[in-house]
């Protein structure tokens, strides 16, 4: 199940984790589906300077909401369906094997289920993607973050799971999708997600 996720992101009573784990769930409703009409209305209000200005994510992030703004909700999902959707091989994967492996539904995805199980979590029975699906990926790491079992959701394992799951694929797809010709709102989302990840990245090299 993805969780829904109000657009607060840059309000300054948002503490740093909270803000990361509704980051985290606003890339994965996006990539799981085009935005409802309730989050596209959302996209449209939403705030573009961050409390700090000048922040890393702030260009992105305002480039990606002016994007949303000049479009319908209906032109998002067309979008969303001549990448992703339809029949036979999709224009863009949002698949972490095809990009570790170059297949579907190999290694990559049983070793994130080992990984899962690990963490005692297990796809719902409401999901029909497979596991290794960005959207899924992004949940988990809300998930690592925004948990009430210490033990489970705590740096060390968001740091784990990201270095494994995140790190090695998730900026290759953004390539992908910035360099798509038919890409605009995903193109700037895509630019947001690989700002984003790279900060993730920076953050847990401090950790080391």
């Amino acid at each position: 199940m993805i969780s829904e996720t109000n657009l607060t992101l840059n309000s300054p009573m948002l503490d740093e984790e909270t803000a990361r784990a509704e980051l985290y769930g606003l890339l994965s409703q996006l990539y799981y589906q085009a935005p409802s009409e309730a989050l596209w209305a959302q996209l449209q209000v939403a705030v573009t300077e961050a409390p700090d200005a000048g922040g890393f994510l702030e260009e992105p992030w305002r480039e990606l909401v002016a994007c949303a703004r000049s479009m319908s909700a209906a032109q998002i999902a067309n979008e969303y369906t001549t990448l992703f959707g339809g029949v036979g091989k999709p224009e863009v994967y949002l698949f972490g094997s095809h990009y570790l492996s170059g297949f579907l539904n190999e290694k990559p995805l049983v070793r994130l289920r080992d990984d899962l199980a690990e963490l005692g979590l297990a796809r719902s029975q409401d999901m029909s993607e497979t596991e290794d699906h960005v959207a899924y990926i992004f949940e988990v790491m809300r998930f690592l973050i925004a948990g009430d079992d210490v033990l489970v959701s705590n740096l060390s394992r968001q740091q784990t799971f990201f270095t494994q799951h995140v790190q090695p694929w998730v900026p290759n797809l953004c390539q992908t999708l910035m360099n798509h010709p038919r890409a605009v709102f995903y193109a700037r989302l895509s630019a947001f997600t690989e700002a984003f990840v790279s900060v993730e990245a920076q953050g847990f090299d401090l950790l080391a």
